[in-house]
C-alpha cells in the first residue's frame, strides 16, 4: 500500500509582493481610496505597477505596520523605552 503523506515537509515561503487591495485591508483602507493613494503616489508604502496590477512589496508593508501602534502615533522600539 502506498502511503500519501509526504516524507519530506514542504516548506512554504511566505510572498514577497501582496495584492494593493490587500495591503489597503491590512491598513484599514478601502478600495477606493486604496486605489486614489496609489494612482497619486501617496500610497503610505512602496507600490509597484507590474503591467496593468499593482503589488505592494510585504518588506515595506511590514516596517510601516511595525512602526506604527494601533493609535496612530510612532511607537519607539523597546531598546529605547525607558
Amino acid at each position: 500500500m502506498t502511503s500519501t503523506t509526504p516524507t519530506q515537509p514542504q516548506t512554504q515561503q511566505a510572498p514577497e509582493v501582496v495584492s494593493l487591495l490587500a495591503a489597503g485591508r491590512l491598513l484599514g483602507m478601502g478600495r477606493s481610496k486604496t486605489y486614489r493613494l496609489a494612482q497619486a503616489g501617496e500610497f503610505p508604502c512602496r507600490v509597484l505597477r507590474i503591467g496593468g496590477r499593482y503589488a505592494v512589496p510585504v518588506r515595506g508593508l511590514r516596517a510601516l505596520l511595525d512602526h506604527t501602534s494601533t493609535d496612530g502615533t510612532q511607537s519607539r522600539p523597546a531598546c529605547e523605552e525607558g
